[in-house]
């Protein structure tokens, strides 16, 4: 086989570019994913990269992240903001990284070293996304592309969420590698990946198949507030100039009726559900909004219910203060069925660039009930992987996005209960509502969007599973880590293979100078 970069045409590295691109817009985390986007445009942006300059090569792909973080922004309606776009671009280098890697050492390592490389450096990225960044699994995460797939899901169990990305990087490096040369090695080396994701998938299916199913359950009821008061409360606090710190200073008799119309509403379909059998009951994310001077008035008010009622009752709160820099504070209250307040957490992870509350101190409340154990965390926090993983049974985890996310962010939220081997009920306030059990499954769901009042029922299982994950944490992703060091040291150490099949580098250029041909190599 010729020389690649001889051998493919300006046009096609183009096309390749260009396809590549367009594929990667469709996999990032997004209500318009396309799970197949996700296998399909690391294998073009691959194929880019090999075939042309080392460094020149990194630009582009780089700009190709650039834009499909800025489609997500786009179609997630974050809004635009110099935090969101410094935190694109930060993305956008580090998923460029694996490209380059592989670019730099692919003609250096021996070919089952280079097959390697690329799976462990996205695995690895994904990794260094969620420890550095204050992202999350937000945006980064192939795994996230994916959702619905249940029997491939199972192995985040084992991996965390690093794992389906290294599979579907692996799928690209066989591809290339297959793409570059049909030798017998080539075809081994794709048969060797066949089996191991016909092992996942099969294992998954697996883990699906023969999972208990006649444990004990118990009826939890996701409830928000009716469209009515949930409206006219926004209305009141719209026409408030500013922002958290302006609605704090405001003259109580403007924004209280508002806000105890909410909490009446809250308190009112809690009795309902209690009624109907709901033995635990959760309210969303920010769920009431209180001064600051009621909000322990509505604790107060809270706890009675939660007695009378006879039922676990969490609360979300969202105070309102004349305190900088927070002006506020987005907190939950768990309350026993004899009142006494069991928790109270605040959000350890607020949204970069949205929300100003002082983070709380990470430490997730877990308490022993008659249900299993119990534990939560709010909203965006269930985007950090480290945080969720917590001996539990069953995780709350009340929420309050919007219609171009809520659908999508609720899907991310799946993956942490296959990966702790609990059952999680994500209750959110204009958004999707859901209940999965612990190994992915839905429950129940609904939306916001599509009903008048907001209530979710599940009847969830109050005994959950110790997963691999749990046991050992990110080894795989620290492993990962690891590879990718041992194999850059073993490929500055190696010479650079003549091997042109799986060798991205110009041919000799010759050049002529007095009569005499010289060689010279294009520098990468």
């Amino acid at each position: 086989m010729g020389d690649d970069r001889r051998a493919t045409p300006t046009w096609l590295r183009c096309a390749l570019l260009a396809l590549g691109t367009v594929a990667t817009l469709f996999a990032v985390g997004g209500r318009w994913d396309i799970p197949l986007a996700a296998w399909i445009f690391p294998v073009l942006l691959l194929r880019f990269a090999r075939t042309g300059r080392a460094w020149s090569g990194a630009v582009w792909i780089l700009l190709a992240h650039i834009a499909a973080a800025v489609f997500w922004i786009y179609e997630s309606a974050l809004g635009f903001n110099a935090v969101i776009i410094g935190g694109a671009v930060g993305l956008a280098a580090l998923q460029m990284l694996p490209f380059l890697l592989d670019r730099l050492l692919v003609g250096r390592l021996r070919p089952w070293m280079s097959l390697l490389t690329f799976p462990a450096a996205v695995a690895g990225s994904e990794f260094l996304i969620t420890l550095l960044s204050p992202f999350g699994t937000a945006y980064g995460s192939l795994t996230v592309t994916q959702y619905g797939d249940l029997p491939l899901l199972q192995v985040t169990s084992i991996t965390g969420s690093y794992g389906i990305g290294f599979l579907i990087a692996w799928f690209a490096s066989v591809a290339n590698r297959l793409w570059e040369d049909r030798s017998w090695p080539s075809v081994r080396s794709g048969v060797v990946y066949g089996a191991a994701l016909s092992a996942v998938i099969l294992g998954g299916g697996a883990r699906l198949a023969f999972a208990p199913e006649d444990g004990a359950t118990v009826r939890i009821a996701g409830v928000s507030p009716g469209r009515e008061v949930s409206e006219a409360q926004q209305a009141v606090l719209r026409r408030i100039p500013g922002r958290r710190r302006d609605v704090a200073a405001a003259p109580p008799a403007e924004v209280e009726p508002a806000m105890r119309a909410v909490e009446d509403d809250l308190l009112a379909v809690t009795r309902r559900e209690a009624r109907a059998g709901a033995k635990i009951v959760i309210w969303p994310e920010e769920a009431v909004k209180t001064l600051a001077a009621g909000e322990q008035p509505a604790i107060a008010v809270a706890r009675d219910e939660a007695r009378k009622s006879g039922i676990y009752l969490e609360i979300g709160l969202g105070v309102y203060s004349t305190t900088a820099p927070a002006y506020g504070k987005d907190e939950t209250v768990f309350i026993g069925p004899d009142g006494r307040v069991l928790w109270t957490y605040q959000k350890a992870h607020p949204i970069p660039g949205s929300e100003t509350f002082t983070p709380g101190d990470g430490h997730v409340p877990v308490v022993d009930t008659p249900y299993g154990r119990i534990a939560n965390v709010i909203c965006y926090d269930a985007d950090f992987p480290d945080l969720m993983r917590v001996r539990a049974d069953i995780m709350l985890v009340p929420s309050h996005d919007w219609r171009e996310y809520g659908r999508a962010h609720t899907e991310k939220a799946a993956l942490r209960a296959v990966e702790g081997g609990y059952a999680l009920v994500r209750q959110d306030s204009e958004g999707v509502s859901t209940t999965f059990d612990d190994q992915g499954r839905v429950l129940a769901t609904t939306d916001y969007f599509t009903t008048d009042r907001q209530t979710t029922v599940a009847y969830v299982p109050t005994h959950g599973t110790t997963t691999i994950y749990d046991l050992i944490g990110d080894t795989f992703a620290w492993l990962c880590l690891a590879a990718v060091g041992g194999l850059a040291v073993i490929g500055l150490l190696r010479p650079v293979r003549n091997d042109r099949r799986v060798r991205p580098e110009a041919a000799p250029l010759p050049v002529a100078a007095d009569g005499v041909t010289s060689v010279l190599r294009d520098p990468s």
